[in-house]
């Protein structure tokens, strides 16, 4: 080919290069700068979904996973800017409402209930498909007959995570105040009452938490502290995901024993065999590619089945905060903790992407600082 050619065959081929990148960015600056977010996502993970089943909220412009893994992440993530108020949408709200009830029913999916399962029924581990556990006679008997949520609608509802961004913030009066309190893992909050609350209405409680907390109930001491901290829940819901993984089971077990034999006052609840799968499914359709929910995004999407407004406090998956303080992983203990560690079943980084993003559009409300009014 004469050079002149190959000259001018260079330059359309640039130019009709660069026009496809320039349409391509055009497209994605529209589609995340569009009013409200919206877009069409179709239902399509396993067999959870419908052909038919179609939502009209994006939480996450991205269709690929973000991969976070910068110590200084925390900076992009202020949540408070100067010249922004959170405002609730409740049309936003309620669209997410009906979207999550196409997949879980959190009313239902909360707990098994005494009249599906008797002892001796074999159940295969959530996890762990080729291990099974047989049901106790004292699980038997700390399964609900009805829903502890049956028929349930609060104004507000608070969900606390347990980063030590909480510290110093003086949000407990303002979590206490909300009409239902949600915690995670059995985290203590006498001794940090200012920045936590006191006020729980559910609290979760992974089996690994026995092993962590309460150094597997070794001696008499670590029993009397699990004891006191579980009388200390009085009335309140003990959520126990009981059937996810083998390796929780003799730590259920110790915990229904002494429920039953100290007659504790809580409401336990043992999560659904298809909830985290469900939840799971509505997050992967959502565009947010999380690998296993943590409890916190757990909590959230129960949440939206019985709570009107709802708030986070506690869930900052950065080392640093927004001002580039130091930040435990939790604020009770010194745990290290990789946020992005391949070897971790958590994607926290993505799913707080997802949170602040639905803070932003009004849908939930995160605080990550100081709480207004803290002193």
């Amino acid at each position: 080919m004469p050079l002149p050619c190959r000259g001018w065959t260079l330059a359309l081929l640039t130019l009709l290069v660069g026009f496809l990148i320039f349409a391509d960015i055009s497209e994605i600056e529209e589609e995340s700068g569009s009013s409200g977010g919206r877009g069409t996502i179709r239902s399509a993970v396993n067999s959870l979904h419908s052909k038919s089943n179609r939502a009209e909220v994006v939480i996450n412009d991205s269709s690929s996973p973000a991969v976070v893994d910068r110590s200084n992440e925390s900076i992009k993530h202020n949540i408070k800017p100067a010249s922004s108020k959170w405002k609730h949408n409740q049309t936003l709200s309620l669209k997410i409402r009906k979207q999550i009830l196409k997949f879980l029913d959190a009313e239902k999916d909360i707990s098994v209930l005494k009249g599906t399962l008797k002892p001796g029924d074999i159940i295969h581990y959530v996890f762990d498909r080729d291990s099974t556990m047989n049901v106790s006679q004292n699980l038997y008997e700390l399964l609900p007959r009805t829903s502890p949520l049956k028929g349930k609608q609060f104004p507000t509802c608070a969900i606390v995570g347990n980063s030590g961004v909480l510290l110093s913030s003086g949000c407990g009066p303002e979590i206490d105040a909300h009409s239902f309190v949600i915690r995670c893992n059995l985290a203590p909050v006498q001794e940090y009452s200012q920045d936590v609350g006191m006020k729980t209405d559910l609290v979760t409680m992974n089996p690994s938490v026995i092993q962590r907390a309460f150094e597997d109930l070794v001696n008499e001491t670590w029993r009397e502290k699990l004891l006191q901290r579980l009388h200390s829940l009085n009335g309140s819901i003990l959520w126990i995901p009981a059937f996810m993984a083998k390796g929780g089971k003799e730590r259920v077990e110790w915990v229904n024993e002494l429920i039953l034999k100290h007659h504790i006052n809580v409401r336990t609840a043992y999560p659904s065999l298809r909830l985290l799968h469900a939840v799971r499914g509505y997050w992967l359709t959502n565009k947010v590619h999380i690998k296993r929910p943590t409890t916190g995004l757990l909590m959230y999407t129960l949440a939206t089945r019985f709570c009107n407004q709802i708030y986070l406090y506690g869930f900052w998956p950065f080392p640093l905060d927004q001002n580039q303080n130091p930040v435990k992983y939790h604020y009770y203990d010194s745990l290290k903790y990789g946020y992005t560690s391949q070897a971790s079943p958590h994607t926290m980084p993505l799913e707080f992407k997802a949170l602040k993003m639905l803070h932003q559009q009004g849908a939930l409300k995160l605080t990550v600082g100081e709480c207004d009014g803290a002193t």
